[in-house]
């Protein structure tokens, strides 16, 4: 796991939380198995998919040129 032990040099502001603080507040669990599939879809539906699938690929192409 990685870990932040103490706020890094240079952080400025009162808002560092370390990352095993973040992850006890947040109650997140290793990946078990990569092969597991995921809990819960991101997209709603196929064509929301469909759509970010869309507008990847054309950022991808658009910063080729």
């Amino acid at each position: 796991m990685t870990t932040t032990p103490k706020k890094p040099a240079h952080h400025s502001g009162d808002d560092f939380v370390p990352t095993d603080e973040l992850i006890r507040q947040q109650g997140v669990r290793p990946i078990a198995s990569p092969n597991d599939p995921a809990a819960d879809d991101p997209f709603a539906s196929d064509d929301e998919h469909a759509d970010f699938l869309a507008d990847l690929y054309a950022s991808r192409r658009s910063s080729i040129s």
